[in-house]
């Protein structure tokens, strides 16, 4: 009976210390995926319709509206400026704030 109670207390043991390395390796690569996204500033003076699209919310239409407002208008001076083109709105500065730069 004493042999049973062992093998159940290291089981349990061992199982309770899978679940926290578990959880502890999906909180890391949670940390991971916002650094990456943070670090990945986007120049929409420079960028292409490929970088452009890694901004949420901006399609292949938005990025090709943006280069083309660029392209007729100037560089833009601000992130906020973005709302001038057509079809791209604050929804999208919302949705990158911090993540849009402009260099």
């Amino acid at each position: 009976m004493k042999l049973f109670r062992w093998i159940a207390v290291v089981t349990a043991v061992v199982w309770c210390a899978g679940g926290a390395l578990a959880s502890e390796d999906r909180h890391a690569k949670g940390e991971a995926k916002e650094t990456s996204q943070a670090e990945q500033k986007v120049n929409i003076n420079q960028a292409g319709q490929a970088e452009l699209m890694k901004l949420e919310g901006v399609g292949a239409g938005a990025a090709k509206k943006i280069i083309a407002w660029r392209e007729a208008h100037g560089p833009f001076k601000r992130p906020h400026d973005l709302e001038k083109v057509p079809g791209v709105g604050r929804e999208v500065l919302e949705k990158n704030h911090g993540r849009i730069a402009v260099k």
